[in-house]
């Protein structure tokens, strides 16, 4: 009796826990933010970044308007994220603001940020912000979308114009010098290839080594 008794609790624990399993609710995915920029007749067009809290992969689409849309990945680190984040919150994750300096000033493209978090999402756009947090959000997310255009730009030269990468660092220098790429060591992989690599003109070489020794500094 004893040893049927027991077969049986272990029989119903194991099917409440089966059930458990099938009804659980799931975690809540973390937030994601996206930027969005659309300026017709500049180049590009388009540049949208979608960025997830807890997850260092992130999406970048950079293209005209009549081009495929189509996203790529790419790697945002945690604490560049932590400080996405933390400039959102403190715009209230787009909440009833109003961004724009409503004045006559130049049209500089529509900028969107959007906030999504479960059932929750909020989103803002402007054409210029004096905002001090909405402008060093956009600074970040327009560095980033910069910071891949280099890295295609070398990336295209790598494989297809090996006489035209020095052109392409000294855009990536120019950048670089200036402090607009939010993690320009990301681009220290191919920098290093370049160096070590006889097939590439040796004025190019030499500009990636430097960069490349600049960067591991910098890190």
């Amino acid at each position: 009796m004893k040893t049927y008794l027991s077969r049986l609790f272990l029989i119903l624990a194991a099917a409440f826990s089966f059930g458990g399993a099938l009804f659980a609710v799931p975690a809540p995915a973390g937030a994601k933010l996206t930027f969005r920029r659309v300026f017709k007749g500049s180049s590009p067009e388009l540049i949208e970044i979608n960025i997830r809290e807890d997850s260092d992969v992130a999406s970048y689409e950079i293209r005209q308007l009549d081009e495929d849309a189509g996203a790529s990945p790419f790697q945002v680190g945690a604490p560049l994220r932590a400080k996405i984040f933390d400039l959102a919150a403190q715009l209230h994750h787009f909440q009833g603001l109003d961004l724009d300096v409503h004045r006559k000033i130049a049209y500089l493209g529509e900028k969107t940020f959007r906030w999504e978090s479960g059932s929750e999402v909020h989103e803002i756009k402007f054409n210029y912000t004096l905002n001090p947090s909405a402008a060093q959000l956009l600074q970040i997310c327009e560095g980033l979308a910069r910071q891949q255009e280099h890295a295609d730009l070398i990336a295209r030269r790598m494989r297809y114009d090996r006489l035209g990468i020095n052109d392409a660092l000294l855009q990536f220098e120019s950048d670089l010098n200036r402090s607009l790429l939010p993690e320009p060591q990301r681009l220290l992989p191919m920098l290093e290839q370049i160096a070590g690599d006889p097939k590439f003109v040796d004025i190019a070489r030499q500009r990636a080594r430097s960069l490349a020794e600049r960067l591991r500094h910098q890190g």
